[in-house]
């Protein structure tokens, strides 16, 4: 069957793109959630994921130095840019950026590369369904590379349960997590705030969508800290050929509900009902 993902991002941390993706995972009904902000997931803090599997990530290669082999001539070390390779002739992990510059240049073939674990991918229960979601130990690279892997399990588990829709919480920013996370997906929501930083963020992020034709929505959240920048962002979206969701007022009730491990829509807010509007609105359109 025909499966709709709708991504959720921001140019910017801090924007509430992850309320808003809960909330709207909350609302809607049958789906697959992906916490694609794998180098700092904070998406479990609200749905509470319980995890059904866990499995490992091998992000990257690293070099591997045979001693048996090696006869300490020195080249390797000569070459490696990164100093990675003491004088025991032993490879520093957090050094060796796997560039197997050492593995081509050793005349005794001592170098091998091997297999690095970078982290752990879950699929997982939460109160708002099946989700899917990692974590990258810290310093580790190629998130965008796990991003894809857990966007093609949640694939694979909205085709086994019939379910027509994958919700994903994106990372901020405009790097390979944000497109790994938005190639392919049928509509984005952007969210961002009216500073200065955040309308230049929202602009570098769009100029990157655009590469993917996919639909774009606009949701400005605490709008009134600074209407006339608000207006001036909607008036550019929709110059921009992006549809205006709507608005979100400062709502000093969220970070309360933040520490009780709650959505906006679990409680009697505001900001719960206008949020609940917009998934309407959306859902009506996509």
């Amino acid at each position: 069957m025909s499966v709709r993902e709708i991504a959720v991002v921001s140019g910017k941390g801090g924007a509430g793109k992850t309320t808003v993706t809960a909330s709207f995972a909350l609302l809607s009904g049958r789906k697959i959630v992906v916490d694609a902000d794998v180098d700092a997931p904070d998406l479990h803090i609200i749905l509470k994921p319980e995890v059904l599997q866990a499995h490992a990530f091998k992000g990257h290669k690293i070099a591997r130095i045979n001693k048996r082999l090696c006869n300490e001539c020195g080249l390797c070390r000569k070459l490696c840019r990164f100093n990675a390779i003491n004088d025991e002739f032993s490879v520093d992990e957090v050094m060796c950026e796997g560039c197997a510059l050492c593995y081509f240049a050793c005349p005794e073939s001592a170098v091998t590369m091997e297999e690095k674990e970078s982290g752990f991918w879950f699929v997982a229960k939460s109160k708002a369904g099946i989700m899917v979601h990692a974590k990258l130990y810290p310093g580790e690279e190629n998130s965008g590379k796990l991003v894809t892997q857990i966007r093609r399990k949640a694939k694979e588990i909205a085709q086994e349960e019939n379910v027509s829709l994958i919700l994903i919480d994106g990372p901020p920013g405009i790097g390979c997590p944000v497109i790994s996370s938005t190639t392919g997906v049928t509509d984005v929501v952007l969210v961002t705030e009216p500073t200065l930083s955040g309308f230049h963020d929202l602009r570098r992020v769009v100029e990157l969508l655009k590469a993917f034709n996919s639909r774009m929505w606009l949701i400005i959240n605490r709008f009134d800290i600074n209407v006339e920048k608000s207006q001036e962002m909607e008036n550019w979206a929709l110059s921009s050929g992006i549809e205006f969701l709507g608005r979100l007022p400062t709502d000093p009730n969220i970070p309360t509900l933040q520490a009780q491990c709650k959505a906006p829509v679990e409680e009697d807010t505001l900001s719960g009902e206008m949020l609940k509007e917009m998934w309407e609105k959306l859902t009506e359109e996509v």
